[in-house]
């Protein structure tokens, strides 16, 4: 069996029931690996228990059962070896934005003078574009720039692993777009691996090398895992102009709108958890390429609750 940078082995959580009444199973049965410098993005619908796998990861939380490896070391609590950025910016806000990442840098490297400090941390807030507001307060930022700040926290601190708690959701789409842009670039030139949890479909595909899709909770599996098959220099302009994208798109909506619902019971009888199926779409069977209805254009794992037509026709 290959060994991963991460692996995730039988992963579950369980919350206590009612009196009398059985435990509550949020997921079980989660086996995944990642391996170095790979960016994988999770996707599914509320309440099949993402932001709870990433705070396990994280070692901000515990599994009912299974373990998390990661570079050969079982995950026991939190490390600096994993930055976390939440969808809040969880900025000290009595501190300047160039102190607030300089608070992180310092217990990394407590032996470093103020000076090696400060050139650190301003490095990267230059490289998410804030080298204009080291010295302004939390309160005198947009929620972009804020976000931005605990971007360069998490990166600056130069983690094993970086893992990103929906950071985008609350931000305008423009905003949204160039943070997307910077962190895409940080991440190609530091080869850095990236677990990411998002409602955004557009953004897993930018993004990611690798997406899960989670069945719907209670009892939620990984029921695939999408390879991106398209090339990893990607930009948001360009990306719609390859014919893999709307085979990928159709293929994620399809799941989100349709067979995530179905997963469960008769639908995963035969699932080997162990070993989701990668599903490489318009590469392995066969997949109609249909542009996205205008009124899908936007959609999220949390619109896919609504009814909506069918956008693909895909055979295994």
């Amino acid at each position: 069996m290959t060994q991963h940078f991460l692996q995730v082995e039988g992963l579950a959580k369980r919350f206590p029931g009612p009196k009398g009444k059985d435990d509550l199973t949020v997921f079980e049965n989660i086996h995944f690996g990642i391996d170095k410098g790979e960016f994988v993005c999770i996707i599914g619908h509320s309440g099949c228990g993402k932001t709870t796998i990433l705070n396990v990861l994280a070692g901000l939380d515990e599994a009912s059962d299974g373990t998390v490896i990661m570079d050969g070391k079982e995950i026991y609590g939190p490390s600096l070896d994993r930055g976390v950025v939440f969808q809040g910016h969880a900025l000290l806000p009595w501190l300047t934005t160039l102190k607030n990442v300089e608070f992180g840098v310092r217990s990394r490297w407590p032996g470093w003078s103020a000076q090696q400090i400060e050139e650190h941390s301003t490095k990267y807030l230059e490289m998410v574009g804030l080298g204009s507001a080291l010295h302004k307060k939390p309160s005198e930022l947009s929620g972009g720039m804020k976000q931005r700040v605990g971007i360069a926290r998490a990166f600056a601190i130069q983690p094993k692993m970086l893992l990103l708690d929906e950071p985008f959701g609350a931000l305008d789409a423009l905003t949204r777009g160039t943070i997307q842009d910077e962190l895409l670039g940080i991440v190609q030139a530091t080869h850095q691996t990236v677990f990411m949890i998002t409602h955004d479909v557009d953004e897993a595909i930018l993004l990611a090398d690798k997406i899960m899709l989670m069945s719907n909770g209670p009892y939620a599996k990984i029921a695939e895992i999408v390879e991106v098959t398209m090339p990893r220099d990607r930009t948001r302009s360009t990306i719609h102009h390859d014919p893999q994208y709307y085979r990928i798109r159709n293929h994620l909506v399809d799941f989100l709108v349709n067979r995530s619902k179905d997963f469960a019971g008769a639908a995963a009888a035969g699932h080997d958890a162990r070993h989701p199926p990668v599903v490489r779409p318009g590469l392995e069977g066969s997949a109609e390429v249909v542009p996205m209805p205008a009124h899908l254009q936007s959609l999220s794992a949390k619109d896919a609750d609504r009814p909506a037509p069918l956008v693909s026709k895909a055979s295994a």
